[in-house]
């Protein structure tokens, strides 16, 4: 098992409570495949560098989670699919 980040922009106009079931979906995804989140720091709402779909800020999260590849997978293809979901990037912790 490796540890990794996924940094989230989300749409900033979501309310506070569709921003937590939203964060909270990715945290269950790790763990539910047999991972370990060991944070998520939420950096709140912050200009891009340049307009994400029209917009031009976003919500920012950050999450550290300790899991196999196929769970690096599953989590980009479900934030994929997502509307509220403006960018997403999951590294490796070297």
């Amino acid at each position: 098992m490796q540890k990794y980040e996924m940094l989230i922009l989300l749409n900033s106009e979501m309310t506070e409570e569709a921003r937590e079931a939203e964060l909270k979906k990715y945290a269950d995804i790790v763990t539910s495949m047999g991972g370990n989140v060991e944070a998520t720091d939420k950096w709140g709402v912050k200009k891009t560098a340049y307009p994400i779909r029209y917009k031009a800020d976003a919500f920012f999260a950050l999450m550290t989670f300790v899991a196999d590849g196929a769970v690096v997978a599953e989590l980009d293809r479900v934030a994929g699919l997502s509307g509220d979901v403006l960018r997403r990037m999951i590294t490796k912790v070297a």
